[in-house]
Parts: C-alpha cells; sequence; structure tokens
C-alpha cells in the first residue's frame, strides 16, 4: 500500500471499451485484460469498485432519436450495462477475485440489489463490486451514476478509463495540433464544454470535492500508474 496515493477508487469504464477488435460485444481478451489490472490492484490492497456503460451492446439515446420512447430506451441501455457487469464479473472471479454486481434495476436471480451500506462493506472486505443498471434512472448517463456511486461510497479518486490518453482542448482525431491539459479545473471543463464526463457528472464531482482523473485504458500498466500517482492522463479537480 505504501506505493499507491489512493486507498478506494471507483473505475468507469465505458462499453465501447469492452470491444476490442469487434463492432459490438465484448472481446474476451479486453475483459480479461481489464480484470487482471484490477485483480492487481485489490491484491495490493486497493478497494476498486466500478461502473461500466453499455455501449457496446444498445445505446437507449440512439434509438430514442429514431423514435423510441426514450424511457423505454434507457432502460434497455440499463440492462445492457448487467450484461458487462455480469462478463466483468465472471472475468474477475476466474482470477479468484470476490466479485459483487449491485445492481440498480432489481434483477435477484443475477445480482444484489445497490445498497450502499453494503457496497462499502463488500470493499471493506477485499471484494470488487461492479455497479450495474446506472442510476436506475431514464435520463441519467452511466458517467452520471458513476458520479453517483463514487461520492457516496467515499471513493478517493473517481477514475475514467477512455480510449485517449487524456483531455484535450478539441478532438484529436480531427485536429493533429490539439493541446493535452495535464490538469484543469471542474469550471474550466464544464465552461469549455471539453467532453470529460456529461455536465451533471461533473457538477457533482466538483460539489462534492472528488477529484477525477482521465486516462488511456489501452496501455497496459496505466490503471495502476494512475492510483501510484503518477503523471497519467489528466487530473480534473476543484479549482
Amino acid at each position: 500500500m505504501s506505493s499507491y496515493k489512493y486507498k478506494r477508487i471507483l473505475l468507469k469504464l465505458s462499453g465501447e471499451a469492452l470491444m476490442g477488435q469487434y463492432q459490438y460485444g465484448i472481446d474476451p481478451f479486453v475483459i480479461s485484460r481489464i480484470a487482471k489490472e484490477v485483480k492487481e490492484l485489490i491484491d495490493a490492497g486497493i478497494e476498486v469498485a466500478v461502473v461500466i456503460g453499455g455501449g457496446n451492446i444498445f445505446r437507449g439515446a440512439g434509438l430514442a432519436e429514431a423514435g423510441m420512447d426514450r424511457v423505454t430506451g434507457d432502460h434497455m441501455g440499463m440492462l445492457a450495462t448487467v450484461i458487462n457487469s455480469l462478463a466483468l464479473q465472471d472475468a474477475l472471479e476466474q482470477m479468484d477475485v470476490q466479485t459483487r454486481v449491485m445492481s440498480a434495476l432489481k434483477i435477484h436471480e443475477v445480482s444484489e440489489d445497490y445498497i450502499r451500506r453494503k457496497a462499502v462493506r463488500h470493499l471493506e472486505k477485499g471484494r470488487a463490486v461492479v455497479f450495474a443498471a446506472g442510476t436506475g434512472n431514464p435520463f441519467f448517463t452511466t458517467d452520471s451514476a458513476a458520479s453517483l456511486r463514487a461520492i457516496e461510497i467515499g471513493a478517493d479518486i473517481l477514475l475514467k478509463a477512455t480510449k485517449v490518453d487524456g483531455v484535450y482542448d478539441s478532438d484529436p482525431a480531427k485536429n493533429p495540433n490539439a493541446v493535452r491539459y495535464d490538469s484543469l479545473t471542474f469550471d474550466r471543463a464544464i465552461t469549455d464544454k471539453l467532453g470529460v464526463m456529461d455536465a451533471t457528472a461533473l457538477v457533482m464531482c466538483r460539489d462534492n470535492n472528488v477529484p477525477l482523473i482521465v486516462f488511456d485504458l489501452n496501455k497496459e500498466g496505466n490503471l495502476k500508474g494512475v492510483v501510484q500517482g503518477q503523471s497519467v492522463g489528466t487530473k480534473v479537480e476543484v479549482g
């Protein structure tokens, strides 16, 4: 533990991060690698909670734009996150990491109900906890769910794993001269609409003083480096 800066973390994974080489679904190699990195942290005594999106399977907002009822679409998206959460649970348990999936929707056959005090107790016992089904409410993203759960469990840091190595002043895929920030404030991220997370998630983190680090998940070892306090990605905090 002496080499780690944070004791309790919440890791936010996008559903797309699980696709790997595929166009949709879950790449077994990618989810196994993520599980391996999470296991390394837990073996070192770090308490790890995870929130996963569902974009690799289903996007409710997309179908809502095509005419589907938004509430129905969002509930379908929540169920997609449950699928991803169960997949991560299986990958972790194959590596002998005790894991609990806690869902904001009641699906007793495959997961526990989300209860804050119980989630904290799981973490204290060294179990990985995967929060599924977002907040359980339509119109809220899994980014907002990650911020909410990080605040509720008293996480030291919220880690958003992405496909890029931090936050840029413009889209680096479109602008080769885009500048990456080493750090910035929540107010700057919100005002400049930098696309770090949605505004609701950022405001919740800001108002509850939960720092955020955005980093590249595809580079092996980055997750460990972030938790050790190395200069990886972009740190967003209260100014």
